[in-house]
Parts: C-alpha cells; structure tokens; sequence
C-alpha cells in the first residue's frame, strides 16, 4: 500500500500526480488540492475551478481580482 505525502495514511487506492517534474502521491482529491491547488491572492481560498489570472497573479473570481485594484478580467465561462 501506498503512503499518501500529506496526511501518511497508508490506503489501497492512492493515486500519483506528476506536476513540474516531480511526483506526489495523494490517498485523496483533498489531500490533493491542500498541495497542489493555487490560493487566490485577495481571499486565500484554494483554486479548484479556473480562476482568473492578471500581471502572473491569479485570483478566484473576478471580484477578488476587482478588490486588488485588477481591471479587465471576465470569468471563464
């Protein structure tokens, strides 16, 4: 069995993701999201949807991006 990186429970069903060359292995879309999921620069809440980005920040939603003086941006439809 597998050890999952972030909280070292060890389960039959772990799965493995590969990001910028380097392999972490998670026992669930939680654990995985807690690692790997971007936090929006105003709120700080994880990025699991698309966000928006601007100037290589990225936001969730465009009032985040709004709130940090950002103009411009539409949601991903």
């Amino acid at each position: 069995m597998q050890k999952c990186d972030i909280c070292g429970n060890q389960y039959d069903k772990c799965f493995s993701v590969t990001l910028s060359g380097k392999n972490y292995i998670f026992d669930c879309f939680e654990c995985a999201i807690h690692k790997l999921a971007p936090q929006c620069i105003h709120c700080g809440c994880k990025i699991i949807g698309h966000g928006v980005e601007s100037n290589q920040k990225i936001y969730c939603c465009v009032h985040c991006a709004k709130n940090e003086d950002e103009s411009g941006l539409k949601d991903r439809n």
